[in-house]
């Protein structure tokens, strides 16, 4: 004869119990998001760290090289995701007129100039020094595909971002475009001329 488990007469045990309640404490909207597929981009890209992992190794260049290079110090704790939104930034700066033409040449915009750089791990005096290499090796595979071409959809056309745990002045002046983890995103309000 089979023997019959003591939590049978009662199949919600303690643990489940306080799970149970757990859940219950949040709300329905935040559970939702909790348990949300990755999303995607529309054209192949899931923003998963499993689908990342079947991507090739990434490498490049000078500008995958810096591109890498501030993924890695910008945004290497961030979700897939927010890794993607970073670099999407970073090449909405290079193909607009208001800063340079080059992933290089936006990265290290500034630097060397006391509170003019645009990233700030370029101008905090520490030595850059990739000592993760899991990490590294990950957002490169999102520099590789940003540099090839991959799609923009997560930031509507973001050039700045900021964390959260600041609120610079021209945060207030700029259009909101989204947050994703832990960073905000924005773009400066269309200009319209006079005729």
């Amino acid at each position: 004869m089979l023997a019959v488990p003591a939590w049978a007469d009662n199949p919600m045990t303690d643990a489940m119990q306080v799970e149970t309640q757990g859940l219950k404490s949040v709300s329905s909207s935040k559970l939702a998001a909790m348990f949300q597929a990755p999303r995607t981009s529309g054209l192949g890209i899931t923003y998963s760290r499993d689908w990342l992992a079947k991507q090739p190794k990434g490498s490049g260049g000078d500008q995958f090289k810096c591109l890498a290079e501030a993924l890695y110090f910008e945004a290497r704790g961030e979700s897939v995701e927010g890794q993607f939104a970073v670099a999407e930034v970073i090449m909405n700066r290079v193909d607009s007129q208001n800063f340079p033409d080059s992933v290089c040449g936006v990265v290290h915009q500034g630097t060397g100039r006391k509170f003019a750089c645009q990233f700030t791990y370029t101008c905090d005096g520490l030595a850059e020094t990739i000592s993760e290499p899991s990490a590294y090796a990950r957002v490169a595979k999102v520099a590789a595909l940003m540099l090839e071409g991959a799609p923009r959809p997560l930031t509507n056309g973001a050039t700045f971002y900021h964390t959260l745990h600041v609120k610079p002045g021209w945060s207030k002046r700029f259009t909101h475009t989204a947050t994703i983890g832990v960073h905000e995103f924005y773009r400066r309000p269309t200009q319209l001329t006079q005729n």
